[in-house]
Order: C-alpha cells, then structure tokens, then sequence
C-alpha cells in the first residue's frame, strides 16, 4: 500500500469515529426548550355601572369681591387691618378723623333746636309735629283778624242807624283786609318754618351719617386681599381703601365644549381636581350660561364648593361634572392596565397564551377603568401582568388553584375571587 493510500485511509477512518462520537441519542437533543408556562390571575372586563362625566377646565374665584371705598373725605387715622386679615361683616376696617364731623353735627344740632323753638316745641324732642293754628304769630294774627271782623260788623249796623258815617265804614273794611292778609301771611310763615324744620331734621341725620361713615366697615365675612392706602394719607370720598373677597364658598368658573352643552343642568354634582393636590372636592352646578360664547363655542357654567381653609381663588382647575350617575360601561381592573410610550393595552389570553392588546381607555372609578375601545365584554385580563408578553404561555388562577383554560370557559366565576 503507498503512502498516499495509508493518509486517505487514516483520514476516513477519523471523520467516521468523529461521526459516531457526534451522534447522540438522549430525548430532545438538538431542539430549542419549551418556555415555562407562568400562572397568573385574570379578571373579565365586564359591564359596571359608572358615573358620566363631562371634563370642563375652569378657575377658582372669590364668591364675592368688593373694592371697600370711603364715603367721607378726611385723615385715616387707623388702619386695622391688612393683608390676609379675616373679617366679620361689621368690623371696622378703617378709621377717618371723626373731630371735623363732630363739631359739625353739634352745629346741626343747634339749628335744628332753633328751628323747633321757632314753632313754639322744645329745644329737645325727636316729634316734630305741630298744629299751626297753635302758632303764636298765627294766634295773633287770627285775633286781630277776628277783631276787624267784628268792627266791620258793628260799623254796618251803626250805618244801617244812621249812626257812623260812609267813611267809617270804609276804614273797618280795609283793617279787615289787612289783618286778613296778615292772617294768610302768618300761616304761610308757620308751614315756611315747618320745612326749615324738616330740613334741619334731614342735616340732622346727615351729620350723623357722616360721623358714623368715618368708620369703614366690613360689607361681609372675608379676607383682606390687598391693601390701597396707608395710614396717615388725606383721602377723598369715594378713594378705594381695600380689597376684600369672601373665600367660603368659592366659585368655579368652567367652560364647557359645545358638543357637550347639551348634557349640562343646574344642580349637577362637580368633583374639582387641583393640580399638586391630591384630594378631591365636591360641589354643585349653581349657574349656567344662557348662550355659547361666539368666539370659542363654550358654555360658561359655574358651581360652588366649599372652602375648606386652604383653596385660595385664581387656582386653575380640573372639573368631572357628573351627567349621568350609573350609566353601563365595559370596564377592567385598573391593575391590568399596562401603559408604554403614552399607549395603554391589556394582556389577555387564547388558549393559555398571552396576547396583547392595544386599548382605549376613559373614566376611571373605585379601582376599574372603563374601556372604550379594544376589547370585548366576557374576554379575560391578565392582572398585574408585569414581565409578561404577548405569546408567552401562561395558566390562570383562581382562589382555589389553578385551572385549566376550558374550565375556566365553562364557568368564568371562578375567575373572578381574586379578580375581586
């Protein structure tokens, strides 16, 4: 045998033992290994009845606003408040000096108990009823009058005697027309100081409204929300001294879309939502715009919540108007809800397989969310699916222990114990 036939000989012999030592034989060498299968809990996205809501953006605001001006031109003396400051309706605000309208209704005081003097009352009295016919010029006048009257009738009866002559006649005719007119002048004279009368009643009390306006008070409950002037500055009458808002309850002020207007009415519950506050208010729907607002097609509506110490006006807000207390709607829990890259699906499951399904939610409440779009009422949800994806083999559970897909089909109840 050559050389050469020795080296092909040598080397055939290798790649068969090569091959034999290659072949083995043990179960399922060569193949990929089955991934294990993971047991989970599902729930059934079902009907439950949920509020409806319509979402209006909106702001807070005082329920009540009063620039507080001053009535009396004058010197603040003192300023009792200041920003922040809370109010009762009647506390004194501001104090102008009062010494300028003390001395003039001291004045007012003195003229009007001479006007009463005039017309024969006291100095002192809050009645300012008076008979004319009681007045001392008008008794005198009447009395001089009566007496002509009587000269009048004597002389015509001494005349009709051939007793007084013509010219006597004449003259007690003329004295009886002037103390006639005397008379009317007299009671004339009487109703004069009568209005001056009632006219220094009305100075009066305008002096003492005066005084009493030199202190500036409270119109409502409130808080002091900015500060205009000082003390010591002379201020004119109607110059804006304060601000002040009431805070208990707030009005919210929110537009809502034209393609909802339809399903708003008075009396509708509101939950406000603020941003960094966690906590949840609730209100009612008070008042609602008579139109849409030509530029923007929203409908101002406006509700009223209770303050609880802590929301100030000027807060932006979120609104959920309830217009539907229980209305059906498909829904899952809220922990089978995986969100990424700003999409949300569900992880359901064919066959004891995953599959991922890319879903739309809406309203969220007591630990469901509704589902718009994605599903289908009876399918099953995988619950906290974290680590899970579409195509990986899994077992549902139930409180009981596993079971399989079938049974799972034929009776879903016993899902839903842990589902619940």
């Amino acid at each position: 045998m050559t050389v050469s036939n020795k080296l092909l000989l040598t080397l055939t012999s290798a790649g068969l033992a090569l091959a034999a030592g290659c072949g083995d034989n043990t179960p399922g060498a060569g193949k990929t290994r089955d991934k294990a299968s993971v047991t989970v809990t599902t729930a059934e996205a079902s009907l439950r009845p949920m509020e409806r809501t319509v979402i209006a953006l909106g702001t807070l605001q005082a329920i009540d606003r009063a620039t507080v001006s001053i009535k009396t031109t004058g010197r603040l003396r003192t300023f009792s408040v200041d920003i922040g400051s809370a109010v009762k309706a009647g506390d004194v605000l501001v104090q102008i000096e009062p010494r300028d309208y003390e001395l003039r209704l001291k004045q007012t005081e003195a003229l009007l108990a001479q006007a009463r003097a005039r017309l024969g009352l006291t100095v002192e009295g809050g009645d300012d009823k008076v008979d004319i016919e009681k007045v001392s010029t008008v008794r005198e006048a009447r009395a001089l009058l009566a007496e002509a009257e009587k000269n009048v009738a004597r002389f015509r009866r001494l005349q009709q005697e051939k007793i007084s002559s013509e010219a006597e006649m004449e003259r007690a005719q003329a004295d009886y027309l002037v103390n006639l007119n005397r008379y009317d002048d007299s009671l004339q004279d009487a109703r004069e100081k009568q209005a001056v009368l009632a006219q220094r009643r009305a100075e009066l009390e305008i002096a003492r409204q005066q005084l009493t306006d030199t202190s500036v008070r409270a119109p409502f409950d409130g808080v002091v929300q900015q500060r205009l002037t000082s003390m010591g500055e002379f201020v004119a009458a109607g110059s804006p001294v304060l601000v002040l808002v009431r805070v208990d309850p707030l009005r919210l002020r929110a537009e809502v879309p034209e393609r909802l207007s339809s399903q708003i009415r008075a009396g509708q519950t509101v939950r406000l939502s603020l941003d960094g506050d966690t906590n949840s208010y609730v209100g009612s729907l008070q008042r609602i715009s008579p139109a849409l607002d030509e530029r923007t097609r929203m409908l101002t509506v406006e509700a009223e919540i209770q303050n609880p110490g802590h929301l100030r006006p000027g807060a932006f807000a979120k609104a959920a108007i309830v217009v539907q207390s229980a209305a059906p709607a498909l829904a899952v829990p809220e922990d089978s809800i995986v969100t990424f890259a700003g999409t949300e699906r569900a992880i359901t499951i064919a066959t004891n397989t995953a599959v991922e399904k890319r879903i739309t939610t809406g309203r969220r409440e007591n630990g469901f969310v509704e589902v718009l779009k994605g599903l289908r009422p009876g399918e099953r949800v995988i619950r906290r699916p974290e680590g899970i994806q579409s195509g990986d083999p899994v077992t549902p559970t139930s409180a009981s222990g596993p079971v399989s897909l079938r049974e799972a089909q034929k009776n879903p109840k016993a899902l839903n114990a842990e589902a619940r």
